[in-house]
């Protein structure tokens, strides 16, 4: 209204002024110029009154118009949980350091990384940089994803995924100065380590859809508060930089558990590729193997919103209603937490002693002794108590291990439990008594003379240990003596009775060579010895044609038989509960974190019933417990309160290192709970491995005992 009125006013100051000049013009020059303002003013009064009227509603709307900005709420990921609901896996409020565009100029924006990347460096924060070079540039430094000991498939990929820019013939310092000179253009006076640096975080922002603002590109996470310190004292010297707060993995029992539970990471483009559809960000945190991967789709949650709302000069309004993120489901484990601690320790510290006491190397008497597995199973439903692996690492500093982890001749991120094979050695023999009982090969009473060396075939005449080990034999023995004494010379005659294909039928059976079904994705298969194996490894005619001896040698667990640790497990599980297998399983059930409901619960699932006698149970699981009471590993269980059946396992595996030590074992023996497999890798003997057996029975039975003798006595080889 001021406005009108204001120019109101000129009209007529205009007018008044126009009649002084009549007296002193022309009349004929004061006609044209009163004409002129009499059209302006009527002009300005039909455009006065277009604005006001014809469109007053709609600019009134536009004044006050607001724009709403909407900020992603993340939410956390679900918890990870032991059987009893112990925390494994949990979420704590932590720092993360996030980049955001600004301004600034292509090389401003390169010193102040530089100067930012200093900082972490020298507080050792991690942060995200995938840009497969070496530090200097000058080699492709490729991840072995696949964990099968090249870096090419995942080189070709990365290639290929680069197709429109790169091309696989490229040479690393050709990549290298591409991403220098062509697409982040650093000024000269950069080193080689420093101009990688620079492009490192640079090409990770940029597979994470570049600095932005709404979307900020995060460089590192769960980083130190004297490193948020240094940069908010300098803040003047990082533009766009900001610390926030956010949800950061935590690792309730430090290192336990890590093969299973596995890590977390930024998604890669083929994670992001299947996922954007699902509500991802490319951002986002996921899965990257165990249970972590697993389960991605319970454990993710669902992000919320915050939105804010401007005017049109930018100024904020007031927040709008916000949508609160929703946390990600619970999953818990089949797995107890305490038995699993036993487990891990045990096995360690067991590998150690037997490393301590194994003399040189050259002794091959265990000084080599470097890695191992051990599963434990419920045998009434195939459910996972405990898997441990060693060596291990600490899945919450993986990123900032990794090239040393990456470079361990160990290979401590290698799950031995499921990925591992190994030749079972003795601990095969229970299997094939089975067989030679089952088809008619022998019976439970028949006694076959152990004469030391068998002669049956001409050209192969294989011995036993004791007569390798001590010029004698066992004499005669029935199947339950045999199993007892691991008469290598009874099971050259069942097996070569039974025939290499029913061995293959009943391993099969009990599931060695075959998929577990367990939930994680690093299970191998592994194979039971056969023809079909053999012709498919050897090179010559010779090397691929199944001989006789060739059946006697699967017999006692050598040859190509090569089983994980968790197949010994299901197989002995199943032999204690009288033939029935089951599926193994570690995820127990998926609880709603909202409420608590189940969302997911696993069931037993049986993949395999054997219809075996009763006489043919009884004698091999009687063989088992006299190993425990007399035989092999009796020193180790001698006065032990409850009952088990098991088989020590020493098998060969080169002429200049030691033996893999193996134990297999169930208890309670009238009423079988668990079933145990140990594997320690050149652990020299089989009973070695049992001492970690009686350890995990220690603590599922809740007993406290102690065994006087030499632990590591090495005065003879035992099966």
């Amino acid at each position: 209204m001021e406005n009108v009125l204001m120019q109101w006013s000129i009209i007529c100051y205009s007018l008044i002024f126009l009649e002084e000049l009549k007296v002193q013009a022309e009349r004929k020059r004061f006609i044209i110029l009163k004409t002129a303002v009499g059209l302006f003013a009527v002009a300005l009064l039909c455009r006065l009154f277009y604005l006001q009227v014809v469109k007053g509603d709609e600019y009134l709307a536009m004044s006050t118009q607001r724009f709403t900005t909407s900020i992603v709420d993340k939410a956390p990921r679900g918890e990870i949980l032991d059987r009893n609901g112990k925390a494994l896996v949990s979420n704590r409020v932590g720092y993360s350091l996030q980049i955001q565009k600004t301004d600034m100029s292509n090389d401003d924006l390169n010193d102040m990384l530089l100067k930012l990347l200093k900082i972490l460096e020298e507080s050792g924060t991690a942060y995200y940089d995938t840009l497969p070079l070496s530090a200097d540039g000058h080699d492709f430094v490729f991840q072995d994803d696949n964990m099968d000991g090249s870096t090419e498939d995942e080189k070709s990929t990365w290639f290929k995924e680069r197709k429109n820019s790169l091309n696989e013939g490229m040479t690393a310092d050709e990549v290298f100065d591409y991403y220098t000179e062509k697409v982040y253009k650093l000024k000269n006076g950069y080193t080689d380590e420093e101009k990688r640096k620079i492009i490192g975080v640079r090409y990770e922002a940029d597979l994470r859809g570049g600095f932005t603002l709404t979307s900020p590109f995060v460089l590192a996470e769960d980083i130190d508060i004297n490193v948020v310190t240094k940069i908010k004292e300098r803040q003047r010297e990082f533009a766009g930089v900001l610390i926030t707060n956010d949800y950061i993995r935590n690792y309730d029992k430090g290192t336990l558990a890590a093969h299973i539970l596995g890590r977390i990471g930024k998604m890669n483009a083929q994670e992001y590729a299947s996922l954007k559809g699902k509500g991802y960000g490319y951002n986002d945190i996921v899965g990257k193997q165990g249970i972590e991967k697993i389960a991605e789709e319970y454990l993710h949650g669902t992000d919320g919103t915050k939105n804010v709302e401007q005017n049109v000069n930018g100024n904020i309004v007031k927040l709008a209603e916000d949508v609160d993120p929703v946390p990600g489901n619970y999953v818990m484990l089949t797995i107890d937490s305490d038995l699993q601690a036993v487990a891990e320790e045990s096995l360690a510290r067991n590998i150690a002693k037997i490393r301590e006491s194994g003399g040189s190397v050259s002794d091959r008497k265990g000084a080599d002794a470097n890695a191992g597995a051990v599963v434990v199973l419920d045998v009434k439903n195939g459910n996972v108590l405990a898997m441990a692996s060693y060596p291990t690492y600490d899945p919450a500093n993986f990123n900032k291990d990794y090239q040393k982890l990456s470079t361990d001749k160990d290979k401590p991120m290698w799950n031995r439990a499921l990925g591992g094979t190994y030749t079972p050695g003795s601990t095969f023999k229970p299997l094939t008594a089975i067989a030679a009982l089952e088809t008619g090969a022998i019976n439970p009473s028949e006694i076959i003379e152990c004469k030391g060396v068998y002669t049956f075939y001409s050209g192969y005449q294989p011995r036993c240990w004791i007569w390798t080990e001590q010029h004698r034999t066992h004499g005669p023995l029935n199947v339950s003596g045999a199993i007892e004494n691991s008469c290598n010379y009874f099971f050259y005659e069942a097996g070569r009775r039974t025939g290499i294909d029913k061995i293959d039928e009943y391993a099969a059976k009990f599931g060695l060579g075959e998929f577990t079904g367990i939930e994680l994705s690093d299970e191998v298969k592994g194979n039971a010895a056969s023809p079909a194996v053999k012709e498919k490894a050897g090179k010559t005619k010779d090397e691929k044609t199944w001989y006789g001896g060739d059946t006697l040698q699967a017999a006692i667990g050598q040859s190509y038989n090569s089983f994980t640790p968790i197949q010994l497990a299901s197989y002995i599980a199943t032999i204690a509960n009288g033939g029935t297998r089951y599926k193994t399983n570690i995820i127990q059930s998926v609880r709603s974190s909202v409420d608590g409901s189940i969302i997911k619960e696993t069931q037993p699932t049986v993949l395999e019933t054997i219809k075996m006698s009763s006489s043919t149970i009884k004698a091999v699981k009687e063989g088992m417990k006299r190993v425990v009471e007399e035989g092999s590993a009796s020193s180790i269980f001698e006065g032990y309160p409850i009952a088990i059946g098991g088989k020590t396992g020493t098998a060969q595996i080169g002429s200049k290192v030691s033996n893999n030590a193996l134990f297999v074992a169930f208890a309670p023996f009238d009423d079988p709970e668990i079933a145990v497999a140990v594997v320690i890798e050149h652990g020299f003997r089989g009973a070695n491995s049992g001492y970690v057996a009686k350890d995990i029975f220690d603590e599922y039975f809740k007993l406290n005992t102690t065994v006087e003798s030499d632990r590591y006595s090495i005065n003879q080889m035992l099966p």
